[in-house]
């Protein structure tokens, strides 16, 4: 090794330092521990999702929900989300109507195309799904 290098090595070892761990730990590089449910329609029986960055919105048979931050996965593929869900009823709306939304909890597990969804009021279970992504919901609107 020319006299130069050697000099330049022993005086800045944060070069080497660099070096080698670039060297040996290629494969060191963490992976993130959460990520998030795939953005997109997620439908099933009774239920349809519209997943976005932000959040989700919820539709069911005589309700609607909402989600107003990102569904966040663990290692293990889980989530544990707070949202609203508000009751519909079939046959006419009164003009000056308005059923407040109530705070729910949305848990469940995801992966790449199917979820399992269980929505929980206080202590309650509203509901378990399962779905699928880009699969269209089935729905019975109580209109």
């Amino acid at each position: 090794m020319p006299k130069r290098m050697t000099r330049t090595l022993i005086q800045r070892p944060w070069v080497v330092l660099l070096a080698l761990s670039s060297v040996f730990q290629p494969d060191l590089q963490a992976a993130p521990d959460v990520s998030a449910v795939a953005t997109g329609t997620w439908g099933g029986e009774h239920i349809l999702l519209e997943v976005s960055e932000k959040g989700a919105e919820v539709e069911f048979d005589c309700a609607h929900g909402q989600i107003t931050q990102p569904i966040t996965l663990d290692k293990h593929g889980d989530f544990d989300v707070a949202g609203t869900f508000t009751p519909e009823h079939g046959g006419p709306v009164r003009r000056d109507e308005n059923t407040p939304p109530s705070p729910t909890r949305y848990s469940g597990h995801a992966d790449v195309d199917t979820m399992s969804l269980t929505v929980t009021l206080g202590k309650e279970t509203l509901g378990a799904f399962t779905l699928t992504r880009n699969a269209s919901p089935i729905l019975r609107k109580c209109r």
